[in-house]
């Protein structure tokens, strides 16, 4: 896998775009940072037939409006980061809530709230077993609406993309 920056879909923040239709120059343009995250404008500009101001602005327009952001993306093994896994959470009461709670935990990438057998799935990349079993017993379970808690640990990873939404 190639580590590096890219181009993601996001709905981290509040997104303006959400819901309206991305134009195909839109498109191009996130595929292309998908591809290379450190694209420089002149030449996603070649690509697309805009000029590198309109590219610039159109790549800010993406990004304010919540449809897209330019991250590093790491390899968490090189990062010191040994243990990856997903913790599935049954909760009662208020679903969003508890979802809520967890999304201000620093130490959880990733917060979704979800159907089946889980109220709310969590993932973690932690430095230790050590810090991953704190993590889970000491913060997610504590919290008073947590039913169950079920770790699934990653033993490896076999794919990973974040060309969601224009291939």
């Amino acid at each position: 896998m190639t580590y590096g920056m890219m181009a993601r879909m996001t709905d981290r923040k509040p997104a303006t775009l959400r819901g309206q239709n991305l134009d195909g120059t839109a498109k191009r343009i996130i595929e292309l940072l998908q591809d290379d995250g450190r694209l420089s404008y002149s030449a996603i500009a070649k690509e697309v037939g805009l000029s590198e101001a309109a590219v610039r602005h159109r790549v800010q327009k993406l990004i304010d409006g919540g449809v897209m952001q330019v991250v590093a993306v790491t390899d968490p093994l090189q990062m010191g980061f040994a243990r990856q896994a997903m913790i599935g959470v049954k909760v009662t009461g208020n679903v969003r809530e508890v979802a809520a709670e967890l999304a201000a935990m620093e130490k959880l990438d990733y917060v979704v709230v979800t159907t089946g057998r889980f109220d709310v799935l969590a993932e973690i990349v932690a430095e230790s077993d050590d810090e991953l079993l704190d993590i889970v017993s000491e913060q997610i379970s504590a919290l008073p609406s947590v039913v169950t808690t079920e770790t699934f640990v990653y033993l490896r990873l076999e794919k990973q993309t974040y060309a969601w939404g224009v291939r």
